[in-house]
């Protein structure tokens, strides 16, 4: 038998296993020398910057806010710096028990539950994902040396340094000015906020939105060395590059008629607001709604209680109500209504009607208030006494033609303003188109009538217009037809003061448009609004009687169910050639005579100031009285217009 032996040659395989091994062991080692190449010759450079960087921390330092200024340079608005408590919540520990004994030492810190800590993380990320989250600011200096010693018992928490608006004069002048928040998702994806990050702060509402690119300024950074647990090595700052603050914004406002506006608002305690606009540039003096907030408050987190006061309190007093509201004129309404006949040729001045108090049209009453009977008017009559009857019967006159409703809109009513301030509403000057389209949409339960023109010639009815919006259509008729563009910006400055390059300036805010209209009618219209306000029976001459400047004013009381009757002034000064022009409008104020026009009459007397007691020691005798045929006569120096203007 032949028997195999162990010692046996085995032929050619085993070498060739040798040489797959060998081959095998030169490839592994080619890959590895070609990838140890690749990296330290290739890619050597990024590698070697990538740690670098493991050894330092890049931190953004926001810049100061430009300050915002009124037109005498008085700070409005400027910055205080805070300590703000923040937390990077990528940075928590990703263990559920960890977590809550962080946030719950944390929260012991601050004197927070660690319910409401929670809920602020969870608030400020649904507002800006990833951002740090800012849990309280002003913290003391207890809090930031006892976090400094217990770094690693609070991962993902610091100490940074902020700015926070300041607000000197406290809630005046809270609606024109606004507030500052941090960047919301929406806000990010829009191109004017290209370039910021989540927890970014951005103006919001007021001027701070308008003008937020401006007041912003530019960040700057600081880069520091760092050991290997990431905190900071003592003197290992590697680079700083301090921030540019923003410029400061002057404003067109007069603090001193701002003040003496707000207050005599708030004595009333009566929602409502009030402007005033230098006829002739647009330049808004001064601007106020009531009721009023403290922004303040929205420099810092706001609680469940804060936010429902803002956001659920039905005096909505973040609402502004010169730009932001709508409500029917009254009788402040007339001047246009006035023009429109006179510009149409329904009626001339000298036109009398014999006002009984009360008409019957189509089988519908329309009486004056109380049903006062003022027996022959003329147009200066009607608009002294308040004749509603002649107005009902030029609104009469015009109900086919369109007229008033073309000359609301010339005017600037139902139309927006071009204001430099976020969120104005347009209005409503309501024509027969309007309501049989509506009526067609099955939204009202009849079509345009007579009567409808009717109670819009008096301010009534359907009208929905702005005291913004009578503010420029009193501006337009007090300057002879230009239709400004009402603003707040006046100016730039830079951080030391000084006015910015002309290149970098805020621009112009030029006229819209210019309407034509006789000067005549002008004359005649402003003669009745002066006898309104100075001549004995007119509807404000309790209030001006005594006012040594002349101006021309109107009163307006409009029904507004299930409100209140809803109280107006218009007024223009000095008369006959205004500067000025204010409008006040209350909610809920009655009579005009009786709340709006003192509160009129109180930021005139902030306007005119020193001028106003030396007219009154120089007429002393006069007291104020001046009887409708002399305002007439007055009327007649009033400049022609200059210029050629278009329709």
């Amino acid at each position: 038998m032949y028997l195999r032996s162990d010692h046996q040659p085995r032929g050619p395989r085993l070498p060739l296993r040798v040489a797959v091994v060998g081959g095998c062991a030169v490839a592994l080692f080619a890959i590895l020398f070609f990838r140890l190449w690749n990296l330290q010759v290739l890619d050597g450079d990024q590698y070697l910057a990538e740690a670098k960087n493991n050894r330092s921390r890049e931190y953004k330092v926001i810049a100061p806010r430009g300050n915002i200024l009124d037109r005498n340079g008085d700070v409005l608005v400027d910055n205080r710096a805070s300590l703000a408590l923040q937390i990077n919540t990528g940075k928590l520990p990703s263990d559920p028990a960890a977590q809550k004994e962080e946030l719950t030492a944390l929260g012991e810190l601050v004197q927070m539950p660690l319910k409401k800590v929670r809920r602020t993380i969870r608030e400020s990320e649904e507002k800006a994902a990833g951002a740090p989250v800012t849990l309280r600011r002003d913290v003391g200096d207890d809090v930031v040396y006892y976090l400094e010693e217990n770094q690693r018992r609070f991962p993902g928490v610091s100490v940074q340094r902020v700015f926070v608006r300041a607000y000197p004069n406290g809630d005046e002048a809270a609606h024109l000015l606004g507030t500052v928040g941090e960047i919301s998702e929406a806000e990010l994806k829009e191109p004017r906020y290209e370039g910021l990050e989540a927890g970014d702060e951005v103006g919001k509402e007021g001027v701070e939105e308008t003008y937020d690119e401006t007041l912003r300024g530019t960040p700057g950074f600081t880069r520091v060395q760092v050991n290997a647990l990431g905190q900071p090595t003592p003197g290992g700052t590697l680079v700083n590059q301090p921030p540019e603050p923003g410029d400061s914004l002057k404003l067109t406002i007069d603090s001193t008629v701002q003040e003496a506006g707000e207050q005599a608002i708030a004595s009333l305690g009566l929602a409502g607001g009030f402007i005033t606009m230098d006829v002739h540039s647009g330049e808004i003096l001064g601007l106020a709604s009531s009721p009023t907030y403290d922004p303040t408050t929205f420099t810092r987190p706001l609680t469940q209680a804060q936010a429902d006061s803002f956001y659920k309190n039905e005096a909505a007093p973040l609402n502004d109500r010169v730009t932001e509201s709508l409500y029917p004129t009254g009788s402040i309404f007339k001047m246009i209504t006035a023009l429109a006949a006179l510009e149409g040729g329904k009626i001339t001045p000298s036109d009398t009607i014999e006002d009984t108090g009360k008409i019957t049209v189509s089988g519908q009453p329309f009486a004056n208030a109380g049903e006062e009977a003022y027996g022959t008017v003329d147009l200066v009559k009607s608009l002294e006494v308040s004749s509603d009857i002649y107005y009902y019967l030029l609104g009469l006159k015009m109900a086919n033609s369109g007229e008033l409703q073309k000359w609301a809109a010339k005017l600037g009513i139902g139309r927006p303003t071009g204001i430099d301030l976020p969120g104005e509403i347009e209005g409503l000057v309501p024509s027969r188109e309007w309501r049989n389209q509506r009526y067609e949409n099955g939204e009202v339960d009849r079509e345009w009538s007579v009567g409808d023109n009717m109670q819009l010639a008096t301010g009534q009815g359907d009208l929905q217009t702005s005291p913004l919006q009578m503010a420029v259509a009193y501006a337009a008729f007090g300057n002879g037809g230009m239709i400004v563009t009402p603003h707040l910006g006046l100016e730039l400055e830079d951080a030391a003061g000084r006015p910015v390059a002309a290149d970098e300036q805020l621009g112009e805010f030029p006229p819209q448009r210019r309407i034509k209209f006789k000067k005549r009618w002008q004359r005649e219209i402003m003669a009745g609004l002066h006898a309104a306000a100075q001549a004995p029976g007119g509807t404000s001459y309790d209030t001006f009687k005594a006012f040594p400047i002349p101006v021309a004013g109107k009163t307006g009381t409009a029904e507004r169910p299930p409100n209140g009757d809803q109280a107006w002034y218009a007024v223009l000064a000095p008369y006959p050639n205004p500067r000025i022009v204010t409008i006040v409008s209350l909610e809920e104020g009655g009579f005009g005579a009786d709340t709006a026009a003192p509160v009129a009459l109180k930021v005139l007397e902030a306007y005119f100031g020193k001028e106003a007691g030396e007219e009154a020691a120089e007429g002393e005798a006069a007291e104020g009285e001046i009887p409708a045929a002399e305002a007439e006569a007055a009327a007649e120096s009033l400049p022609e217009a200059t210029g050629t203007g278009v329709e």
